[in-house]
């Protein structure tokens, strides 16, 4: 039987960035190599009603054992890695029975995974760190979820003395670009609560997630060649720069607010004399402050408007995801049995908020509450990210509590 290690080392080479820009669902066909090897490894297990659709999205089932109507529950990760940080020949390296030193990246020795930077390496002394490289991001976002899912239904495959409901798992795609669940069907899902395995380090619950939306900002101005520039050209890079360069930097940005504060996020320019685009996300707890922001945009684009009234400066705003707290409420078991199964596997609860978002606050604002759970990630999104094989194996106790304690609601 694999390992969770060999599976998590398995999953996370295989490159399966997502990319927003793109119309399709998934938003790559590489995603599609993970989900087609899940689909496979599912039916490996002897899961039953395996499935895979046309958007890569899998689902099987862990048989219940218990006699009598135990409700099913969910367990849901992402196969798809941020577009922010290459994942393309990704290199793992197992670093066994860590000694606490600063990790020196191999890949590229600038990168250094120093202990003042990140205390809560220290903690993980005489434990199996996983780091990258330093090429690429790791992917423990979400494959650990992933290989954590996979693993805790592989041991209640093989010990069917253990007493458990059915559980559903649920593979998906695109998460990192907030569409990992717009081809999925509730229905067919068929659960009455769902977990998603995508939080950090252990003992996590997440019953709160920012409210999300992207703001697409594109200025359209007039090229000509320099020489006759002079009252002719107008310059959409120079425009749009002008309004970036207003947003405030010590407030409203993610490098100057932490906890319940929200921000305002430039994330990607592109663009020429003629056409220059920014893709910003807004973000906060409270929905209503997003229209705030918003409108912040608008205004600044007012005044540049005036200034040039040559340029076309348009802004447009797509809703991303919702902070799943008030969804929650609907199945009020989902948190209680999350706290119990956490204590069971010997952990300590840990609440919090996510200055993020996952599939469960899409699902939560669709009217399946699903609260987020540790899957020992670390430093998404980039090339000092880590993981723990110690942290993943916790997650995958903690699912199993959940499996047991859901079973004894016949």
């Amino acid at each position: 039987m694999d390992t969770l290690l060999d599976r998590f080392l398995r999953y996370v080479k295989i490159d399966t960035q997502s990319d927003e820009t793109s119309p399709t669902f998934p938003s790559t066909e590489k995603q599609l190599v993970l989900s087609r090897m899940l689909f496979a490894e599912c039916q490996q297990l002897a899961l039953e009603d395996v499935t895979i659709n046309e958007y890569g999205i899998v689902m099987a089932t862990i048989p219940g054992t218990v006699d009598g109507n135990a409700p099913a529950i969910g367990w849901v990760a992402h196969v798809d890695t941020s577009p922010e940080c290459s994942g393309t020949n990704v290199k793992p390296i197992v670093h066994e029975n860590y000694g606490g030193q600063d990790l020196v990246l191999p890949g590229d020795p600038s990168r250094v995974l120093r202990v003042s930077e990140e205390p809560r390496l220290k903690e993980m002394q005489g434990k199996t760190v996983i780091t990258t490289d330093g090429t690429t991001l790791l992917g423990a976002d979400d494959k650990s979820g992933v290989a954590v899912m996979m693993s805790a239904a592989a041991d209640l495959m093989a010990d069917r003395s253990i007493q458990h409901g059915p559980i559903r798992l649920c593979f998906t795609c695109d998460e990192e670009i907030g569409r990992g669940i717009e081809k999925l069907d509730l229905n067919i899902f068929g659960v009455c609560c769902a977990y998603t395995l995508d939080s950090d380090g252990s003992g996590r619950i997440d019953s709160e997630t920012f409210s999300a939306d992207q703001a697409v900002i594109v200025v359209r101005g007039i090229n000509t060649h320099p020489s006759v520039g002079k009252g002719v050209m107008v310059n959409a890079n120079r425009i749009l720069c002008d309004l970036i360069s207003q947003l405030p930097t010590e407030t409203l940005s993610p490098e100057t607010t932490d906890g319940r504060e929200g921000f305002i996020h430039p994330y990607h320019l592109e663009g020429s004399v003629s056409e220059a685009s920014a893709r910003l996300i807004l973000r906060d707890f409270e929905t209503e402050k997003l229209a705030e922001y918003a409108q912040l945009l608008e205004s600044l684009a007012a005044s540049l408007r005036e200034q040039h009234p040559k340029a076309e400066i348009t802004i447009t705003i797509h809703k991303q995801y919702r902070n799943m707290r008030d969804g929650l409420q609907i199945e009020p078991r989902a948190l209680e049995k999350a706290i119990e199964a956490t204590r069971a596997a010997g952990l300590e609860p840990k609440f919090d908020v996510i200055r993020g978002g996952t599939d469960g606050s899409l699902l939560t604002e669709k009217g399946l509450p699903t609260p987020n759970l540790s899957s020992g990630q670390h430093n998404p999104h980039s090339p000092l990210e880590w993981t723990t094989l110690e942290e993943m194996q916790q997650a995958v106790d903690v699912l199993k509590q959940l499996a047991i304690l859901w079973g004894k609601e016949c």
